[in-house]
């Protein structure tokens, strides 16, 4: 029996694959032989070929706390998710008007502080965010781009809209997954990927250098490029490692560089050489202990000064976590008013502002209906999802808010898409196919001009009835697909 014979969509959601409405066709009739034909066998051989593939290549993560502290092999689903190309334009016109609002919005609250005086943005929300760093007030990015990287999550409702439920500015990882699924899928499936004429992603790590020297400060054609990471035992030293030898710039950690006569060099063998721009993937409290933490020994001392003289540039910009927090995300709407005199082309989750007392009230009185987030965290950490929490975290999720209602925000449930994703219940069992749930990831670049990669990272929440995709947490990925117009 073929493995889509037996699958069932989930009442009342969104399937990106079935259309319900249409009595259960399914939207992407280009690879519908491809799916109705597929036996479990096929299925199985599939995938065991895929994970194979993913240990050749040593596409791994690593999870913060594993008891074991060992690389993961990156969950991987070889059932495509497709997008079509009208829905792409959207979401693609939609992403660069996201990014650039929140680079205008950055921009301003580090030098005039426009949005603050005329009060669309409460002053105090942003002076107090955890994100908000002082030291970056007056230092002007080369183009002004203080986002170049943004990774923007998006989660299609049961209406099928999509939604941006966060933004992530700071040092967004996951993009190699997207390349790396990419290769997998075009071994696995050569012809139906020629076949549904599928958008290519293989620019983007061209495209990346490209935009790192288009904001080079001394406007040489050829200037150096360095990526910073924190070292092997960051979660996303895989990706430090991919992205560093696809764009053929040096990998460095802070102790390979050194600040001298406010400007930036790395040591090489032949001695000091200068570097002109930094793509850095460690956090802003770790990037210079003289005006940070002062217990890092992962940056470099000296770097903001070299970066307010202007003799270095660095993406993403210090303090773009600002525009990370979800509370200051709520804020976004207005901001595309304020600045651009546009309405959002991409809506909001509906958030609640627990730093409000009437909000907070409203929440606390049915708090079982809502997704509880600290404002400034990130992956998946902290968050409360109510229908699935039992009493004794709704109290503890209580008891915190109580405790500092500024430091979390509440949202309705999003009834998240579901796609079919290949699951087996043990070794031993035939795989079959079943819902679950997925969001995505974009990635946009923001050098002289916006530049979209082609689809982004689908996450997929492998557990079944989970609406935690991250990988962090038991989640996986898929291929996704944007179909040429």
């Amino acid at each position: 029996m073929p493995v889509w014979a037996p699958y069932r969509s989930c009442e009342g959601l969104f399937d990106e694959m079935l259309d319900l409405v249409s009595h259960g066709s399914l939207r992407s009739a280009i690879i519908s032989d491809a799916l109705l034909a597929m036996t479990p066998g096929g299925l199985a051989g599939l995938c065991g070929r895929a994970d194979e593939m993913f240990r050749r290549m040593g596409v791994t993560f690593n999870v913060y706390g594993a008891e074991d502290g060992a690389e993961r092999i990156f969950p991987f689903d070889p059932i495509p998710r497709v997008i079509d190309a009208e829905t792409w334009a959207n979401l693609e016109a939609g992403l660069i008007q996201r990014v650039r609002v929140l680079n205008a919005f950055l921009g301003d609250i580090y030098a005039e502080g426009c949005i603050l005086k005329d009060g669309v943005v409460p002053r105090d929300l942003v002076v107090g965010c955890p994100q908000f760093r002082p030291a970056a007030v007056g230092i002007r990015p080369p183009l002004g781009n203080f986002v170049m990287v943004g990774g923007i999550d998006l989660v299609r409702g049961a209406d099928g809209r999509f939604h941006v439920l966060e933004d992530n500015v700071r040092t967004p990882s996951g993009v190699s997954y997207v390349l790396e699924n990419r290769v997998v899928m075009a071994r696995l499936m050569p012809d139906l990927l020629r076949a549904c004429r599928v958008r290519s992603v293989e620019r983007y790590p061209a495209d990346l250098l490209q935009c790192l020297r288009e904001i080079a400060p001394r406007g040489q054609s050829h200037p150096v490029v360095a990526l910073l990471t924190p070292g092997p035992y960051n979660s996303a030293f895989f990706e430090h490692v991919f992205l560093s030898e696809q764009m053929g710039v040096e990998l460095v950690e802070g102790r390979d560089l050194v600040c001298e006569d406010l400007k930036l060099y790395m040591k090489t063998i032949h001695g000091l050489r200068q570097v002109d721009v930094l793509y850095r993937r460690i956090d802003d409290d770790f990037l210079d202990p003289m005006v940070f933490r002062k217990d890092s020994q992962l940056g470099v001392p000296g770097l903001a000064a070299v970066l307010r003289a202007g003799n270095a540039a660095i993406a993403n910009a210090i303090g773009t976590g600002v525009a990370d927090d979800k509370a200051v995300y709520a804020y976004t709407p207005a901001m595309i008013r304020y600045y651009f005199n546009e309405e959002p082309i991409l809506p909001i989750v509906e958030t609640y502002l627990l730093r409000d007392p009437d909000q907070c009230e409203t929440v606390l009185k049915d708090l079982a209906r809502y997704v509880v987030k600290p404002t400034g965290a990130s992956g998946g950490y902290g968050v409360v999802i109510g229908p699935h929490a039992d009493e004794r975290e709704l109290e503890q999720a209580r008891l915190q808010i109580l405790r500092d209602p500024a430091g979390f925000i509440a949202q309705p449930v999003v009834s998240l898409s579901t796609h079919p994703t290949v699951v087996q219940e043990h070794p031993e069992a035939a795989p079959r196919l079943a819902p679950r749930h997925i969001d995505l990831r974009p990635f946009v670049l923001l050098g002289a001009k916006p530049r979209v990669l082609a689809g982004g990272l689908t996450r997929v929440a492998l557990r079944e009835g989970s609406l935690i995709v991250n990988s962090s947490r038991g989640g996986g990925s898929k291929d996704t697909w944007v179909l040429e117009a």
